[in-house]
């Protein structure tokens, strides 16, 4: 069985002020964390979908990872999201979990419990919805290439299966989510 991370990375951090990707937490960038638990959790191959002038292509690949250059970055999130699968149907993957960088609480368990079922839409549930990381069969790709804008794959979840980890609904958008993720990971 071959399923894909699609770790979605291109993003601008405009809450932030800086590029979530390089933020240093526990010793490792939130970019390397969410690469070392994709690849923890036997996901394969592993796609990173960064801005077209992205920095950290070059130890990317050292790390093995598959690096997709989207250069339609500003539209948003959707863009994203097409080029990661895309590149994932050209892989053959049978699936795809689409991840971000910021969700500090995920957890190798989350990410292999999300690929239980491989013909099935499972998604992740916390804070009252579910949202990321998602995985979606290769049977879905199509829909997902058909998205557009900012709002992601929010619709195609909709009634899908879930795994709950309220740990997910810490992700890093401002300084204060990241004060907050260090005491917590200090703690």
């Amino acid at each position: 069985m071959s399923v894909a991370a699609v770790v979605l990375a291109a993003g601008g951090s405009r809450r932030l002020g800086r590029p979530k990707q390089y933020v240093v937490l526990g010793g490792e960038t939130l970019l390397e964390r969410a690469v070392r638990v994709a690849s923890e959790a036997g996901l394969k191959p592993l796609i990173v979908v960064v801005a077209a002038d992205a920095e950290e292509a070059a130890w990317l690949r050292e790390r093995g990872c598959v690096v997709v250059a989207n250069a339609q970055a500003n539209e948003g999130l959707a863009a994203s999201i097409r080029c990661g699968v895309d590149r994932a149907g050209a892989s053959g993957a049978e699936g795809a979990v689409l991840m971000t960088c910021d969700q500090v609480g995920l957890r190798v368990e989350h990410l292999r419990a999300l690929c239980r079922d491989v013909a099935r839409v499972r998604g992740s549930f916390y804070a009252g919805k579910t949202g990321v990381p998602a995985y979606f069969p290769a049977s879905s790709f199509g829909e997902l290439l058909k998205l557009r804008g900012e709002v992601g794959a929010r619709d195609l979840l909709r009634g899908a299966e879930s795994v709950v980890d309220e740990a997910l609904s810490l992700d890093i958008d401002t300084e204060a989510d990241l004060e907050l993720a260090r005491r917590l990971l200090v703690g």
